[in-house]
């Protein structure tokens, strides 16, 4: 690394720093003004606000932008670099243009890894208090409104339950089946099933067993009402408002694992997050190249019009971003497809972009 790389490099990362801690606490001031009558409505003082909320809402906001924060700082210090014809002098003193990206894609890499590092393991703590604030003091209290509910809870065993109430933690007309390969062995009911928070475990109402051992062989047994333990817990009929930003890497893909052997519908939301975690790194670093690219030479529009170019692409990336996690939450694309066509498409932009830049 010489002299000219630290230049860059240091120049780089500060103007990303700045901006980031410009941008996000002007959001953070929008979104104060928009919440604060919730806060005033729960009579909450300014250091629970700040410290309870805004400490983790503000590293989270500063992750969402870093694509439009990464595109303001190249953009801002290559356009400079190019307006003083510093590129021009570095151009002509022998330095090819693919050289001169070098320490752009190390500042890059740098900032891809503080990312990697905050959304897989930093943000996920920090977003467990952030989510549990919004839960308590800005969201409507929420209700399970499941119905018919299916949920595998053993390689033999399923639960049914009609409906549940997750605020007295009460299901209804519950059902426990053993099933080996398409054959019904048992089949257990119960009115209610109710948690009983002192003991951990749950309290079935009287129950009917039966007993399927043959097409016309069948006992039925009565059971008076017993607690019992099933790999089941009211956190599985909770809120899942955000969930999985409020996981690590580790915790979310056990959760993974959990979701699959229970044959849950709604694993590709979670396939997503965790593919979009070792997406987004690289995404950064061919946003800061493209930066580069785009910003590399005098432009009549100055620098203020390059910094408008690069707030557009970094929205366009975004909206990339949503588009495809939504096709994938939908089931209409695979979540690693998904979580990848962002950076491809941008990568395939960057060449062609590359190949007029003049060198």
């Amino acid at each position: 690394m010489n002299i000219l790389d630290k230049y860059i490099i240091k120049k780089f990362l500060a103007a990303f720093f700045f901006s980031v801690a410009i941008l996000v606490t002007v959001i953070c001031v929008i979104d104060f003004t928009e919440k604060n009558d919730d806060f005033i409505q729960h009579n909450l003082s300014m250091s629970k606000i700040i410290f309870g909320y805004y400490i983790f809402l503000f590293p989270y906001f500063a992750n969402l932008l870093s694509p439009i924060t990464i595109f303001i700082a190249v953009v801002f210090v290559t356009a400079q670099l190019a307006a003083r014809t510093e590129i021009v002098a570095i151009l002509a003193s022998g330095v090819s243009f693919r050289r001169l990206m070098v320490p752009y894609a190390a500042g890059g890499a740098v900032v891809g890894l503080l990312i990697f590092g905050l959304i897989g393991w930093v943000l996920p703590i920090g977003n467990k208090s952030r989510v549990q604030f919004e839960k308590a003091y800005i969201k409507l209290p929420y209700r399970f409104q499941g119905r018919n509910v299916h949920i595998k809870i053993g390689s033999r065993s399923y639960v049914y339950m009609e409906s549940y109430d997750n605020v007295n933690n009460i299901g209804f007309h519950f059902a426990l089946e053993t099933v080996d390969s398409t054959i019904l062995n048992r089949r257990l009911t119960a009115d209610a099933i109710n948690w009983d928070s002192t003991k951990h475990v749950w309290h079935l109402s009287p129950q009917l067993v039966r007993t399927f051992r043959g097409p016309q062989d069948e006992t039925l047994k009565s059971i008076p009402a017993r607690d019992t333990t099933l790999n089941l817990l009211p956190a599985d009929f909770a809120s899942n408002y955000k969930l999985a930003e409020t996981m690590t890497l580790p915790e979310l893909n056990r959760y993974i694992r959990t979701k699959i052997e229970r044959g849950a519908d709604d694993t590709q939301i979670y396939l997503s997050e965790k593919y979009e975690r070792y997406s987004y790194p690289f995404a950064i670093i061919i946003l800061t190249l493209i930066g580069v690219i785009l910003s590399a030479r005098k432009s009549r529009a100055g620098v203020g019009g390059q910094i408008a170019l690069g707030f557009v692409l970094a929205f366009i990336f975004i909206i990339f971003v949503m588009l495809s996690r939504n096709l994938a939450q939908v089931g209409s694309l695979s979540p690693i497809v998904a979580a990848w066509v962002p950076s491809t498409v941008f990568s395939i932009i960057g060449i062609a972009l590359y190949r007029f830049v003049p060198k």
